[in-house]
């Protein structure tokens, strides 16, 4: 079996997912095609080395539907045999995209591949596809589905998290975020988003708030609350859990992931590939998975992808040198170092979603790459990438440095 091999890693920053957002102009195919210009000049990449490029995206229709992998290549002036596809595996599509591209060069199918996402939430708002998962009465009826911040409610409820320690944990990711842009830990793999007539229009991530406390955040009110409790939506949770007799609403704003904008892209290709471009790698895809978990609480998903991934590589978690655990909600992180006994000094140094935002499509690839730069920076081997996904499921994937 071939080895695929990590040669680039880049994103753009996140700009708020809003009409007064920075990135709120700039359509999505031009995020992407400011990263395929951007791998093409810092690697000096012929292209028609890139046999693929696979882009996940959570709301794939209009300015991001119509396979917008294929259209971002021909837009990008790449080689007229780089083909394109897009996937949707929900917030974990950036990550499965890696995955998937990984998969396909292991088994000797394809030797060099651009895998990533793109999401504009300002322009493309969520749900916009539709879909039964969160239309169809008969299953959200019947399997209790609920919107994810009830889910993170629940989750605070059951686990005995309280308001004050899920917005400890918020500050905690602005405060890293803060200190990661200002030691420059992000300048490599940050690829500002110019205009048409080359002025930069954001080169750092816009939703970071340094400063923020406890103290601050306790301002905040919480933001599934009324839905739940008005809308009907924490009986039907309850009806899942009937040993619970309410949830405690602690999410808001704050401490949840931010709606933002953003693209991202990894370079990944076989050893001969590699050497074909003239590139060195610097880490390989080490193994990979998925699972389905409880689709009413939903955000657990991390935990059993985890577990099942360390036991089919025969590793445990101190094996792993650093985590990146996507902050959709406070309590994601936080159950699962408590669950899987994992210290916070490895889990998310530089920051996460609250601090920074979530691209719904993107931000799987965005994790991996951070995860990556700060592998190289500590010399450091082992890391891990996790996401929680809408509907129920988890995905994992170790990356080796080289």
């Amino acid at each position: 079996m071939s080895v695929a091999y990590i040669y680039d890693a880049i994103r753009t920053p996140r700009g708020r997912g809003k009409a007064d957002g920075s990135l709120h102009e700039v359509q999505p195919i031009h995020l992407v095609t400011t990263l395929l210009h951007a791998l093409r000049e810092r690697n000096q990449l012929d292209t028609s080395l890139v046999e693929d490029i696979i882009l996940g995206c959570l709301s794939p229709v209009g300015e991001q539907g119509a396979n917008i992998a294929r259209a971002a290549a021909i837009l990008a002036n790449y080689s007229q045999t780089t083909a394109g596809v897009q996937l949707n595996r929900f917030c974990s599509s950036g990550l499965e995209a890696i995955n998937l591209a990984a998969a396909v060069i292991m088994a000797g199918q394809s030797e060099m591949i651009i895998a990533g996402g793109v999401e504009s939430m300002s322009r493309v708002p969520m749900g916009s596809d539709g879909g039964p998962l969160f239309t169809s009465p008969e299953i959200i009826g019947t399997y209790k589905i609920v919107p994810q911040g009830i889910s993170a409610d629940l989750i605070a409820t059951r686990y005995g998290y309280t308001r004050r320690a899920v917005d400890e944990y918020a500050s905690e990711s602005h405060r890293r975020a803060a200190h990661a842009w200002k030691s420059g830990y992000f300048t490599r793999s940050v690829i500002p988003v110019k205009d048409q007539l080359g002025f930069t229009l954001l080169d750092r991530d816009e939703g970071i708030r340094e400063g923020t406390t406890p103290e601050t955040l306790a301002n905040l009110k919480p933001s599934f609350e009324m839905m739940g409790v008005m809308g009907g939506l924490d009986a039907l949770a309850l009806q899942k859990y009937p040993d619970m007799d309410r949830i405690n609403h602690v999410h808001h704003a704050g401490n949840s992931s931010q709606i933002v904008d953003g693209a991202s892209l990894v370079l990944l290709g076989s050893k001969e590939a590699g050497e074909k471009a003239g590139l060195k790698p610097r880490a390989k895809i080490h193994s990979f998975t998925v699972t389905g978990s409880e689709p009413t609480i939903m955000l657990t998903g991390p935990i059993p992808a985890t577990r099942k991934l360390l036991k089919r590589v025969g590793m445990t978690v101190n094996d792993i040198d650093l985590y990146e655990v996507n902050e959709a909600f406070a309590v994601v992180p936080m159950l699962y170092m408590e669950e899987l006994n994992v210290d916070h000094s490895k889990v998310n140094v530089n920051g996460g979603a609250i601090a920074m935002g979530h691209p719904i499509g993107s931000t799987g690839a965005i994790i991996l790459g951070t995860l990556l730069d700060e592998l190289e920076r500590q010399d450091k081997q082992l890391g891990l990438a996790t996401l929680c996904i809408g509907g129920g499921m988890g995905i994992a994937t170790i990356i080796e440095r080289v």
